[in-house]
């Protein structure tokens, strides 16, 4: 089990707000920091943390994929990354090419970071 993961941001109030917005169909919420250092989001029992660096993007490439209950909460996460300022990076949808119940979609956030949302389950019947 991860307990954190910490990725360096080069606009520490921006990418607050986008995670924020972007969290928010999930149920995660902003769990603790500190103002201009870095803040913390409570995940579902690890941490997703943003901290503040000085260096110019491109900055280290990073993929992180979510895991989510239900199709709907991709669909929800992915209007919610774009509407927050993500650019596309993969619109929800089947994934075969990973797994054959892999249902995924992929956003960029503000520094160019790779983030997923995913389940790897069968469709719902009905």
């Amino acid at each position: 089990m991860i307990d954190h993961i910490t990725i360096a941001v080069g606009d520490l109030q921006k990418s607050k707000l986008f995670y924020e917005r972007a969290f928010e169909p999930l149920g995660y919420r902003l769990s603790f920091g500190k103002e201009g250092v870095f803040w913390a989001f409570d995940v579902g029992g690890s941490l997703f943390e943003i901290q503040h660096t000085d260096d110019k993007p491109p900055l280290t490439r990073l993929h992180v994929a979510f895991r989510v209950r239900s199709r709907t909460e991709v669909e929800a996460f992915y209007r919610a990354a774009l509407e927050a300022g993500a650019r596309d990076n993969g619109a929800p949808g089947p994934r075969p090419e990973y797994e054959e119940n892999y249902y995924a979609c992929f956003v960029l956030d503000p520094d160019g970071y790779n983030i997923e949302a995913m389940l790897n389950e069968p469709a719902p019947q009905g």
